[in-house]
């Protein structure tokens, strides 16, 4: 026998009433799944105590003795783990939006109405089981792996225990060197609301595609956690608040630009994001620098979402560049150049030629070497938008 045929399929509980809907719906998924079968809330309930192998329940809402609603209160007020996390599937017409949104209150994570269709209901039920076992997975991972791994299992971004320890060491080492460290906090707008209208799985999804993006998006010296449901912090050395802005203005276009389909309908989700400077802001703490921009992050959530907010207020493109001035010490400098971010410096050429500008003075002065001092002076009191063009890359044909 193979291994696949060893397995043992997942079984699903079915409680209703009418003989004919479990026979139904029996029907459709024996060869997927093993079926049991109960005619009544009270029947289910003590199912579900007595048989440790359900790992789904397709519960109705009409019953008697205990009817749908009553089941889904007692499976999530259940303190056995097992219990309480149980996907629940509930059968529900189309006119029933009412009784739709209290179950969905009462934790349902699904519905369907009788007559789905075979691949729709295979589809709901692996759907369920997936998300289940990733949940699973996910504790079962985070209680092992705590004390020896940096990585959730599940996001694949840092612990919010790494990004503290972690950060914690880049914030000495920017003190050492006279550097900035910027912190940004991004909040999915609406959070709840999505899982009141969507369910949780497919909140759940929205947060891993996040993740995902977050993790593309960064440069490899940045670090990104998982704070809460629907919060990310991103903790980025060498950077200023001028960088940190554009980045995040970057990552709200990609956002706005996401959309995701159920049910035929089109999903689409802002974010609201918090920046903080250690230099800007004048904060030594990590936790309050954090913390900071957190706050700005629920700020701009509040304020209508879809937001960047800063220690100056809201940021946009006009903003950019505006904001004060840091100074910029020859160790930042080359910290930032050797970490490959060429960029960021040449963003602030101005500041970085005044900072230079007394070497460059004295090089000239002893070596009569044809540093252009005056033209680099001028260059440095001149406004963004009036710096000549920079020169193009030669090429060898």
């Amino acid at each position: 026998m193979s291994d696949e045929a060893g397995q043992a399929q997942p079984r699903v509980l079915i409680v209703d009433d009418s003989r004919m809907v479990r026979a139904s719906i029996a029907k459709q998924i024996r060869g997927s799944f093993d079926v049991r079968e109960e005619a009544d809330g009270e029947a289910g309930w003590q199912a579900l105590l007595v048989d440790p192998t359900i790992e789904v329940v397709i519960s109705d809402i009409g019953m008697p003795k205990l009817d749908g609603f009553g089941l889904l209160e007692r499976i999530r007020a259940s303190r056995v783990a097992r219990v309480h996390e149980l996907p629940v599937l509930v059968i529900s017409g189309d006119e029933e939006n009412e009784a739709r949104e209290k179950a969905r209150q009462l934790g349902a994570n699904d519905f369907i109405t009788k007559g789905i269709g075979s691949v729709e209901l295979l589809a709901r039920l692996q759907s369920l089981l997936t998300l289940a076992s990733a949940r699973r997975q996910l504790e079962e991972s985070r209680e092992a792996l705590a004390s020896h791994s940096p990585v959730d299992p599940v996001s694949g971004l840092v612990t919010p225990a790494y990004l503290q320890w972690h950060g914690n060491q880049e914030m000495s080492l920017a003190r050492r060197r006279q550097a900035a460290i910027s912190a940004m906090a991004i909040q999915i707008d609406g959070f709840e609301a999505i899982v009141e209208r969507y369910g949780g799985h497919i909140a759940k999804l929205i947060t891993r595609k996040l993740s995902k993006i977050l993790s593309t998006k960064v440069r490899k010296e940045d670090t990104v956690a998982q704070l809460a449901e629907a919060q990310f912090a991103v903790l980025s050395p060498s950077t200023d608040i001028d960088g940190c802005g554009a980045f995040a203005l970057r990552l709200r276009r990609t956002i706005d630009k996401m959309v995701m389909t159920y049910r035929e309908e089109r999903i689409r989700i802002t974010i609201s994001v918090g920046l903080a400077n250690s230099g800007t802001d004048s904060i030594e703490s990590l936790s309050r620098l954090i913390g900071l921009a957190v706050q700005r992050a629920a700020s701009g959530s509040s304020a209508g979402g879809d937001r960047v907010i800063s220690h100056d207020g809201e940021v946009d493109a006009t903003t950019i560049g505006r904001f004060a001035r840091l100074p910029i010490s020859i160790d930042h400098v080359l910290v930032q150049l050797r970490s490959g971010a060429g960029e960021e410096v040449w963003a602030r050429n101005r500041d970085v030629i005044d900072t230079l500008l007394p070497l460059f003075e004295l090089i000239e002065s002893r070596l009569g070497c044809g540093i252009p001092v005056e033209s680099l002076r001028q260059l440095a009191q001149t406004p963004p938008g009036n710096q000549p063009a920079e020169r193009p890359e030669s090429s060898n044909n």
